[in-house]
């Protein structure tokens, strides 16, 4: 049997067991990565472990972490009060005030892992005190921040940009970024039409107020919130100000917290969210084995060689949306374009239409658990049945991955070829 099917059939296997049996589908992950990794694939140990995403875990850890001694010192509740306040009590507003935060942010060249780990654990507190489902807050965090990600200014719309540049092809970048906004704005509005009044997957602790974490949000912050709100700020500015990696300043902020009020913080590191690190870091690191082994790039040259150009179109779309649900959408970005070069070169496909359809579906499932930005979500929602709420993230994705290449190819690619 192929490398090919061995890997894609270990993979469906691991789904298969994850879901219906109660086992950390990161388990599952490590053991196949080891397996298959070293019978099929003839890799080293150290080769396989190349491909543990220690910036993700990093990140992860240290954003749950600081937002976790934040929470307990009362700071987010605060800061949650203050953007109720900015909203005029109009709380099924937050989510769209989020949205729009989110594109701008990254509109203007925040990278966009960077701005949902800012605004995500925000909003998930936001959904946690009034009772928004949290999966309607957190992907329309990630949409928004997919909204403006393909501006001249984002990080990826210059990716994609410099790579188009490089060939004879002409992509309007005014083109490049409508079609992600809106595209991901239509994404939003449905998302809140269909699923903003149905019911988050809560815990029975999370069913009534929670005592221990509730503070006078009337009275004033003491030093101890301002040092907090401080630390946050420093967040910020160092990463999308000086470009510092976020997870290390998550982790010097929390710590220092923790450092001026141990009798609070003696369990913030509970809030750190250790299934979702562990589903995230096997599912990823056996995906990046893959990757290492030729395995993504062999079947996205299977999918552009099938023959017509509108089909072959339709399946690179599709192509890029399952590999980027599992893998780095901008590693995707920058295997996928040059691959659709000599298919634009050699037909009448619309360079502008199919680059647009490729860089939306290949960022549109970010929202997926074994994403950064899905994972971020999955490890800040407060009070929700966490298999339940995994289950939820998975089947929204799923039906992301369903319909958006549709969708992509549908509006940008066939009226325009």
């Amino acid at each position: 049997m192929s490398p090919e099917l061995v890997s894609i059939g270990a993979l469906l296997v691991m789904f298969v067991v994850g879901t219906v049996l109660p086992i950390n589908l990161g388990i599952l992950a490590f053991c196949a990565t080891f397996a298959v990794g070293t019978a099929s694939l003839g890799l080293t140990e150290d080769e396989i472990f190349e491909g543990f995403p220690v910036k993700l875990f990093l990140t992860i850890v240290g954003v749950t972490y600081l937002f976790s001694v934040a929470r307990r010192n009362g700071t987010i509740d605060l800061l949650v009060a203050a953007g109720v306040r900015l909203v005029r009590g109009k709380v099924a507003l937050i989510p769209w005030v989020l949205f729009l935060v989110a594109a701008l942010l990254t509109a203007f060249g925040t990278f966009t892992p960077a701005a949902v780990a800012i605004l995500v654990p925000i909003g998930m507190n936001f959904a946690y005190r009034y009772r928004l489902n949290p999966l309607v807050v957190g992907m329309m965090v990630i949409s928004g921040g997919h909204a403006g990600a393909f501006s001249p200014l984002a990080v990826s719309g210059a990716l994609v940009l410099g790579l188009v540049d490089d060939t004879s092809l002409q992509v309007s970048p005014v083109t490049l970024f409508t079609a992600s906004f809106v595209i991901n704005l239509l994404l939003s509005l449905l998302t809140y039409l269909l699923l903003a009044k149905r019911p988050a997957p809560l815990t029975d602790e999370a069913a009534a107020t929670d005592e221990t974490e509730t503070t006078d949000l009337a009275g004033r912050p003491d030093w101890r919130q301002w040092l907090t709100v401080a630390c946050l700020l420093g967040l910020v500015v160092g990463a999308l100000g000086f470009q510092l990696e976020i997870g290390f300043l998550a982790l010097v902020a929390g710590a220092l917290l923790a450092l001026v009020d141990m009798k609070q913080q003696e369990r913030a590191v509970d809030g750190i969210s250790w299934p979702t690190l562990l589903l995230v870091t096997g599912m990823m690191t056996y995906i990046a084995m893959l990757e290492k082994a030729g395995i993504i790039e062999s079947i996205s040259e299977h999918a552009a060689g099938l023959g017509a150009p509108l089909l072959v179109a339709l399946v690179l779309c599709f192509t890029v949306a399952i590999t980027s649900a599992f893998a780095s959408s901008t590693a995707i970005l920058t295997a996928i374009i040059p691959i659709a070069v000599p298919l634009l070169l050699s037909s009448h496909l619309s360079p502008a239409g199919l680059i647009a359809a490729l860089a939306v579906s290949t960022t549109i499932v970010d929202t997926s658990p074994f994403s950064t930005n899905g994972a971020l979500v999955l490890s800040n929602a407060r009070g929700v049945d966490g298999r339940r709420f995994y289950r939820q993230v998975i089947g929204y994705t799923g039906g992301i991955v369903a319909l958006g290449p549709v969708v992509a190819w549908g509006a940008l690619v066939l009226p325009w070829s």
